[in-house]
């Protein structure tokens, strides 16, 4: 699930519900679902009862949300510090919690700049909490679909130098955009704007690992969530990276992801959701799975 993104509007929401900045307190939100699956506190008893009929199912989703967490804090500390990177454009944000990319990335190099888009009122409510900064560095939010590619780049480049590589991040965001919106088209117009040596970051959902339980859990969350999810295979997941050349350790389950020499086999099950991070080359090239780094 995303981090938070979704389009809210035009959401029923029954008359006399409560409402939040135009959102329904009544009514189970994906961003606020997301939160409580982290053990967060902004979330309503819709949203409770949503998240825990997906428990129900398929309780691995909790680890899901938090491996999640980490991928993003382990890809921006590597980001930053191996690979030189002082530029992130975070799309699909999600409510704020510990660890947000700006912190992570300006903890390691104040002068990080960081612009967070999510199109979520769940999320805009809380922006002020993402636009803090050290003072070196710099944060921005944009209100924008994921899918609106030139909106963002367009705003984002008030605050990012789009001539210096620029870390993109996607993460559990894609998942909500189903295949009629081509969602690879997304994130191939996104790498397109930014110059060689970028990066992108993606998580998502799998259907293809622990796949019986996966379903289940990924039914109960469309019936009872505001937006719908999809889950894709580890061939749909890897297509976000025709042209990109796949790190270290490439296309693997969420928490088998980590940068570098990997110290041995994991023995811990696979997570039924993947993660990877691409660089953008001098040359871009598209077609088959790059080897990893």
């Amino acid at each position: 699930m995303a981090e938070g993104s979704g389009d809210w509007a035009g959401t029923d929401v029954p008359d006399g519900e409560p409402r939040t900045n135009g959102f329904s307190t009544s009514v189970a939100h994906p961003a606020r679902i997301w939160d409580y699956w982290l053990g967060g506190k902004d979330h309503y008893a819709a949203d409770r009862a949503a998240g825990d009929h997906v428990l129900q199912v398929a309780p691995f989703v909790r680890d899901v949300a938090k491996a999640d967490r980490a991928f993003l804090a382990s890809a921006v500390r590597h980001l930053v510090a191996d690979r030189g990177i002082r530029q992130f454009l975070d799309i699909g944000t999600g409510l704020p919690t510990a660890d947000n990319t700006h912190e992570v990335a300006q903890r390691a190099t104040p002068e990080s700049r960081v612009v967070y888009v999510d199109n979520d009122p769940v999320v805009l409510a809380h922006a002020r909490a993402l636009l803090t900064s050290a003072p070196q560095g710099a944060t921005a939010y944009i209100d924008a679909d994921a899918r609106d590619t030139g909106k963002i780049i367009a705003q984002a480049a008030a605050t990012l130098d789009f001539g210096q590589p620029v870390a993109v991040m996607l993460l559990g965001v894609l998942l909500f955009i189903p295949d009629a919106d081509d969602p690879w088209a997304v994130t191939a117009e996104l790498m397109e704007a930014v110059p060689p040596g970028s990066y992108l970051a993606v998580s998502h959902g799998a259907s293809d690992i622990q796949a019986g339980d996966v379903a289940a859990a990924g039914s109960r969350y469309n019936e009872h969530s505001a937006v719908a999810m999809q889950l894709r295979t580890r061939a749909d997941f890897t297509r976000f990276f025709d042209g990109l050349e796949l790190a270290h350790p490439g296309v693997v389950p969420i928490n088998h992801w980590q940068p570098g020499p990997r110290p041995g086999t994991h023995e811990e099950g696979a997570l039924p959701a993947y993660a990877a991070l691409g660089r953008k080359p001098a040359q871009s090239r598209g077609g088959a799975e790059q080897q990893p780094r």
